[in-house]
């Protein structure tokens, strides 16, 4: 425009301006009550937008009021076409960045549902997350009248090069997507390697799997070892396991009767220690004639892996308790040794732990 500026000019773009502040500040207040709403569903995927949408809705607010306000005033072609250029990458970039939070956001919601742990997958929510941010660094370059067609052709090329040299953390990148993909491992399962590392996963990111054991220390295992070796997940195909817990009695005992006061000593415990599980139909099977005692073995229903510990503690203590006040023995080790005196062999029991002499 090749008029002046007037007094009008001024008002009007003041008041465009201030529309949009205004605009911008009622949108926030709106969507920080809807927010609080938000909180009270169940699904998290509503929390994330409306998170996004507190950044997004007030900048594009205060950007169509400075647009308006531009359109108003006198300016020359070449300022009015580079302050909407500004415009325009600032509210690509409001939007690329609430698309990126909501879409990792979502994302992360759904690997949470999916594996049913508070860990999440990192893996998923970066790619997703540098993919939206890339498309947005895109368009903002097309918007602003930079071809993206040679640097797509660089990127390409260059591609090639990066990638070979980093074989190593692309082979964790792909051994990690392969292994959630798969489902053999999720966030949450408690696994044991053949080189014996265990503990519980918390996180598979691009590059490595953070394990926490139960002392709480962390083990990081990159992806690609992870994909390689022998591995036990106790958590799948579900979480609650048995666990076996070896006995043995005396050969003068009643087997009938240890069995039955042997299975009132595990509904006891089935039924008031934690972790274990009453629904569980316990099993007890004699199996081995052994050196001093009848061996059996008694299996045991647990919430997860490392509930077992608990309840075979007590157990052994309830057990050993009620074989006590039945009557039960519980013999110890004992071999027969035969010590031989001139032309005379005497046999003689001596327990597995007393030294024996020639």
């Amino acid at each position: 425009m090749n008029r002046a500026l007037t007094v009008d000019d001024l008002v009007l773009a003041g008041i465009a301006l201030a529309a949009g502040l205004l605009l911008a500040f009622l949108s926030r207040g709106m969507l920080r009550w809807l927010a609080k709403h938000a909180k009270r569903t169940r699904w998290s995927g509503d929390d994330v937008v409306v998170d996004a949408l507190r950044t997004v809705v007030p900048w594009a607010a205060i950007a169509g009021g400075a647009a308006a306000a531009a359109a108003v005033l006198p300016l020359t072609r070449t300022v009015q076409h580079h302050t909407n250029q500004c415009l325009k990458v600032l509210l690509i970039f409001a939007v690329t960045v609430s698309a990126a939070r909501v879409i990792a956001g979502l994302v992360q919601s759904v690997t949470q549902s999916r594996s049913g742990v508070a860990g999440s997958a990192t893996i998923f929510v970066n790619i997703t997350r540098v993919l939206v941010l890339a498309i947005g660094f895109l368009v903002m370059l097309q918007t602003l009248g930079i071809s993206i067609a040679p640097l797509l052709t660089a990127l390409g090329v260059g591609g090639l090069a990066v990638a070979l040299a980093l074989q190593d953390t692309l082979a964790n990148l792909f051994a990690g997507i392969h292994i959630l993909a798969s489902k053999t491992v999720q966030p949450g399962d408690y696994i044991q390697l053949s080189s014996g590392e265990e503990g519980y996963v918390v996180d598979i990111n691009w590059r490595q799997t953070t394990v926490r054991q139960l002392s709480n220390n962390l083990v990081v295992i990159p992806n690609g070892q992870l994909a390689k070796t022998n591995m036990t997940n106790y958590t799948r195909p579900e979480q609650q396991l048995t666990v076996l817990v070896q006995v043995g009695v005396g050969y003068d005992s009643d087997l009938d009767h240890v069995e039955r006061v042997t299975h009132e000593v595990i509904a006891e415990t089935m039924t008031e220690i934690t972790g274990a599980v009453p629904d569980h139909e316990p099993a007890i099977r004699f199996h081995t004639f052994g050196d001093s005692r009848i061996g059996f073995t008694v299996i045991l229903g647990v919430g997860e892996f490392s509930d077992q510990f608990r309840v075979k503690h007590e157990f052994v203590k309830r057990l050993h308790r009620r074989y006590r006040e039945e009557g039960i023995r519980i013999p110890a080790p004992a071999r027969t040794v035969a010590l031989q005196q001139g032309a005379v062999v005497i046999p003689q029991q001596r327990t597995a732990e007393a030294p024996v002499t020639d």
